[in-house]
């Protein structure tokens, strides 16, 4: 990812709770977005590995990248 891409991605913070809440709060964040906008999600329930692609592939949008360092997941999303 670039540093442009970087700055244009929204962040969404969940970290600290359990899901279903991580990707209830960035399906909210992606309420409106145009197709191609993108948002990074920081999450510390290892369940968002699983609940956010099953969420993007209900809104039809992808997965860009997973990490995790500290504990921390941080996934990039593209809305579709």
């Amino acid at each position: 990812m670039t540093d442009l891409q970087e700055v244009e991605a929204s962040v969404v913070d969940a970290r600290g709770h359990l899901c279903p809440t991580p990707s209830l709060r960035l399906m909210k964040a992606m309420e409106g977005a145009a197709p191609g906008r993108r948002f990074i999600l920081l999450a510390t329930d290892p369940i968002a590995r699983i609940d956010v692609p099953f969420l993007m592939a209900q809104k039809n949008g992808r997965v860009i990248a997973v990490d995790e360092a500290d504990g921390v997941i941080r996934l990039t999303v593209e809305a579709g």
